[in-house]
């Protein structure tokens, strides 16, 4: 990965440090394919045909390449696609890249382009995407009695964990009162509940050879774009699906999970998908919270690497990401409190307003 944030490099310049970094560590130097992943380089970049300028960039004409969308989910459904030409037979090594450049345009543009991947008439109503997460907040606050400081303590936790992370946007301590009296976002969401405008890019190499880390499972489904479509706003069926799939391919359960990196763009979005993936009953990641059992020490720790919302979030990378920061917390890399003991890890990303989600699980090398 590079280290994100508001970078002054072009989408390019960043991928190619992060490709040349994984190629340097796989070993390899000719691929069957390129897979580059960016959810919007036409709106934030006006750039388009991305996939074979960045092949074009990194210099591996002629191999195929193509690009895959799937709105903030997109690292991840690359990783999938990688996955499956493998797995397939069809390649035996696929370079994968995603990266995002958000910070050349304001933060209402970067709310619009955002607001592009929301149902069109809710768009109409004046519906934006943390409009829409708060929504969800609401529900489940109400729901299952989490209050606005309980909420709190998840930015408080991913903040501390991204302390030490050196791919990290913020690298800093937050206190439950800074989230409280930071600025108002929508109700109940503030400021500090929700992930920063980022720039950055990360790539993995997948082979059929041996290599850090093993695919264990990978599950996607998707779910109804209008939020006023669905039957319920506390949990997303998009997930759960996604994991039973991932469990089901792995023949594992959630409580054989090490670690985990899951979506935190809004910190509700981590109580829900830590529920959606089973590790906890509906409700019971408050509890969980509050206990601690989420922290790199606690049974089920819960974005080490300090999740979207330290680290930060160039949509189109952030699911490509978070399976590095896994592999880094597998092969013992990591330079943030982890787990040591760590076999498995988990990710889990959520494409648009969770309408396009994947879980993925990821192995130690035997």
């Amino acid at each position: 990965m590079t280290r994100f944030g508001k970078r002054e490099d072009s989408l390019g310049e960043m991928i190619l440090d992060a490709a040349t970094a994984a190629v340097a560590d796989a070993g390899y130097d000719e691929f069957d394919a390129v897979y580059v992943g960016a959810m919007n380089p036409e709106g934030f970049l006006d750039t388009a045909n991305i996939a074979s300028v960045i092949t074009d960039y990194l210099g591996f004409v002629p191999a195929p390449t193509l690009r895959i969308e799937t709105a903030s989910s997109t690292g991840a459904a690359l990783f999938a696609a990688g996955f499956h030409a493998v797995a397939s037979g069809d390649c035996r090594r696929v370079l994968i890249v995603a990266g995002e450049v958000m910070s050349r345009v304001s933060t209402p543009e970067a709310t619009a382009l955002m607001a592009q991947v929301i149902d069109s008439d809710e768009r109409r109503h004046g519906a934006t995407m943390p409009g829409l997460a708060a929504l969800v907040t609401r529900r489940y606050m109400m729901e299952y009695g989490l209050t606005r400081e309980e909420l709190a303590l998840v930015a408080v936790k991913n903040h501390h964990n991204g302390l030490h992370n050196p791919y990290a946007q913020f690298q800093k301590e937050i206190t439950v009162e800074d989230v409280l009296n930071s600025r108002m976002i929508a109700d109940p969401l503030r400021l500090f509940d929700c992930s920063p405008i980022t720039d950055g890019a990360a790539a993995v190499v997948l082979s059929a050879g041996r290599g850090l880390a093993r695919v264990l499972g990978i599950g996607q489904a998707t779910d109804l774009v209008a939020l006023q479509m669905r039957n319920d706003l506390t949990h997303f069926p998009s997930t759960r699906l996604a994991a039973a799939k991932a469990f089901r391919m792995a023949d594992l359960t959630p409580t054989e999970i090490d670690t985990a990196e899951i979506h935190d763009a809004f910190t509700s979005f981590e109580l829900i998908g830590a529920e959606d993936i089973g590790l906890f009953p509906h409700g019971g990641a408050r509890r969980a919270l509050l206990d601690g059992e989420t922290t790199p020490e606690g049974r089920y720790p819960i974005n080490c690497s300090g999740g979207l919302k330290a680290r930060g979030h160039p949509v189109g990378t952030s699911g490509l990401a978070q399976i590095v920061e896994i592999v880094l917390q597998l092969t013992g890399r990591a330079q943030y409190p982890y787990p040591s003991h760590a076999r498995i890890g988990l990710t889990n990303s959520v494409g648009g307003l969770a309408t396009n989600n994947l879980v993925t699980l990821i192995g130690a090398a035997e």
